[in-house]
């Protein structure tokens, strides 16, 4: 596995060199990319030393040679596995956010296609910075795996936010990412997504603000794990990669739809924000603009109750809570009364997460623990939710084993 470590120019600079070491002790095959910033903190020969390969500083090293020049930069983007940015500064993030490519690294980092992980450090200040937050976002959106910074005594004298992470935790991100785990093959991943509509005439109806990605993106992760997956979506954004897709508008037709499917599902994740009522009574027509009109509402089908009553012995069922007070209790409340095996529970009190936005951030709740999802991309979400569902079916694999013995 081939990777490239871009180092930009902050204080952590060092520390890239114990990230090239780490990797190099987990067989990765290893190159460094400097910006002239970070030549001013550590010298392109430590890293040469390190990797026996040359370091990369310019866009312009080798442009005078004997004319077996190549572009070096689009050569080394189409022959590494992962790019990764260790430090990365407040001024690196700017310029990738906004694809300014006037160095070796920016240029790479456009011009490949691997995955790429980026490790911010800086001032805690210079973190907090509303600009500095919008560009990790739009990275996050792209695809960007941030490994965020930790907290304690910064080389500016101050305390909060801002060292950059242990080398251990950016090593684990480079590996997960350029060798994707299937760790969900065998597994039939059932999804639900989106908002249910109910009508109320032939051109209005009862809905929410859902778009479905969180779904959407669970269900692309499971695919790319290996997973079955099979989606029953309300949203109307495109089909994931690998995943049978089974569209549906309401309430109704997502039960019938997801108990169809229900049988053949190891896993369940009601990640879809159904409809609680609809109109008793839904008009044929268009109904005229006239005065108050009252609208006689009845619920609507209780999917995850009936999902739980049905199901097979073993199969996992995960479902959502958005919840803008009292989170973790009222999702906690939810998991007992449905006797589901987790609840996601979203804290919507903030338009940055949750509904119609790309992050999300929440609570992953079971009968015994539970664990702080942090804000990040909903893609990155989605492997977070996915690592604690295969940790739920490890425990019952393991409780299965611990009654077979019993038994015997």
């Amino acid at each position: 596995m081939k990777v490239l470590v871009g180092v930009t120019g902050g204080i952590a600079a060092y520390k890239a060199a114990e990230l090239v070491r780490a990797l190099q002790d987990e067989g990765v095959d290893v190159q460094v990319a400097m910006t002239a910033s970070a030549q001013e903190f550590v010298k392109p020969m430590t890293f040469a030393a390190l990797t026996g390969k040359r370091v990369f500083t310019s866009l312009w090293d080798g442009a005078e040679g004997d004319g077996d020049f190549e572009i070096e930069h689009i050569a080394v983007a189409q022959a590494i596995d992962a790019l990764v940015i260790a430090p990365a500064t407040a001024n690196t993030l700017a310029k990738l956010a906004n694809g300014i490519a006037d160095d070796f690294l920016s240029t790479l980092y456009l011009a490949t296609a691997a995955p790429v992980v980026v490790a911010p450090a800086m001032n805690v200040n210079m973190w907090q910075h509303p600009a500095t937050q919008a560009n990790l976002r739009t990275l996050e959106a792209r695809g960007v795996r941030i490994v965020e910074p930790g907290e304690g005594y910064l080389a500016c004298g101050m305390t909060g936010s801002g060292r950059l992470a242990e080398v251990e935790a950016i090593v684990a991100e480079v590996l997960a990412v350029s060798a994707p785990s299937r760790d969900l093959v065998g597994e039939t991943v059932l999804v639900t997504a989106g908002g249910t509509r109910e009508s109320i005439d032939a051109v209005r109806f009862i809905g929410n603000r859902s778009s479905g990605k969180m779904g959407h993106a669970l269900a692309a992760a499971a695919a790319a794990r290996g997973a079955n997956v099979v989606l029953v979506t309300a949203s109307a954004l495109p089909a994931p990669a690998g995943c049978r897709v089974v569209r549906v508008t309401t309430a109704a037709e997502m039960e019938l739809a997801a108990l169809a499917e229900l049988a053949g599902a190891t896993v369940v994740i009601k990640a879809a924000a159904v409809a609680d009522f609809r109109v008793r009574e839904a008009a044929a027509g268009k109904l005229r603009r006239r005065g108050a009109l009252t609208l006689e509402l009845e619920p609507t089908e209780d999917i995850v109750a009936e999902m739980v009553a049905r199901r097979n012995v073993g199969t996992i069922i995960v479902a959502f809570a958005a919840e803008a007070e009292n989170v973790e209790a009222n999702a906690r409340a939810k998991l007992l009364r449905k006797g589901v095996d987790a609840i996601v529970a979203n804290d919507i009190s903030s338009p940055e997460f949750g509904f119609d936005s790309d992050r999300n951030a929440g609570v992953f709740i079971t009968a015994d623990r539970a664990v702080t999802l942090r804000p990040a991309a909903k893609t990155v979400m989605a492997e977070r939710i996915l690592d604690e569902v295969l940790v739920l079916r490890q425990a019952r694999h393991l409780q299965d084993m611990a009654v077979a013995g019993a038994a015997n």
